[in-house]
């Protein structure tokens, strides 16, 4: 199979990440990476911009390595409580799955986390203390501590009866034709 060399301008899955020297098939370079300008062809001026790219290329790694350092700290800090409904054996009704975790870092810490970076073996279905690791960066993985608690273990305050009913909602009654 003919195949050529080409500088790659951005990250491609499985292929390689923004200024490596990758070899490909000559039809997937001239089809479909040179057109979107994902790749550049292998030319004496093309090494020239190669160095350009590994600047660029590690100004946005640091960049990308700092925001992951800096959503640790937030998600090592965060207090988070999560409320399950259980029965009066106390079994679960639920679980709080990576979903529901992703979704709470959203609102409490502000930072969208993809729940595929969150290592959860199974759903939690018990209630306590619960402590998992997140994937935010090759080199940065934080840790998170959370409580579930049963929401029949707080006590709900029942309704308090009084003596004067006070004004009620009613119609009065419609008067019924007679023949």
């Amino acid at each position: 199979m003919p195949s050529t060399q080409i500088i790659l301008t951005e990250n491609i899955p499985g292929l390689g990440a923004e200024a490596d020297v990758v070899k490909v098939r000559r039809g997937f370079a001239r089809n479909f990476l040179l057109p979107q300008g994902k790749a550049y062809e292998v030319t004496k001026s093309s090494m020239r911009k190669l160095d350009m790219l590994k600047a660029k290329r590690a100004e946005r790694e640091a960049k990308e390595l700092n925001e992951a350092e800096e959503i640790a700290r937030r998600i090592g800090k965060s207090k988070v409580i999560f409320t399950l409904e259980t029965g009066e054996s106390g079994k679960a009704f639920g679980s709080v799955t990576a979903n529901d975790i992703a979704t709470r870092l959203k609102n409490e810490v502000g930072a969208e986390i993809e729940r595929h970076r969150i290592v959860l073996e199974s759903p939690i279905k018990s209630t306590g203390e619960h402590e998992i690791s997140i994937k935010l960066h090759p080199d940065v993985t934080a840790t998170m501590k959370f409580t579930v608690k049963s929401s029949t273990a707080e006590p709900k305050p029942e309704p308090v009866e009084s003596a004067d009913p006070g004004p009620q909602n009613r119609r009065p009654p419609r008067p019924r034709d007679r023949k």
